[in-house]
């Protein structure tokens, strides 16, 4: 588990983008997270077709998304506006 980045609550799924998009905290500060649907199935290894599904496949690889998370912190990755993609 990374004790640098931790994933909020507010997981949101946005159909229209075929993407979740969720908060993290990292050091003090917050950061808006973007995930594809097609990454979050290659993490999860399942093919995703409904909302409730592409959550709780998230919940179970929540720890390797803040790794990422970490990692594009690292490489100051960062989106014009703030956002990291995934």
């Amino acid at each position: 588990m990374n004790q640098d980045v931790i994933v909020n609550d507010d997981l949101n799924w946005q159909p229209e983008q075929q993407r979740l998009v969720f908060s993290t905290q990292w050091f003090g500060g917050q950061v808006i997270c973007y995930l594809s649907l097609s990454r979050l199935e290659h993490l999860s290894g399942q093919a995703l077709v409904d909302e409730a599904n592409i959550i709780l496949a998230f919940e179970s690889v929540r720890f390797d998304i803040e790794e990422l998370v970490s990692e594009l912190v690292g490489q100051e990755a960062f989106g014009p506006d703030g956002s990291l993609t995934l």
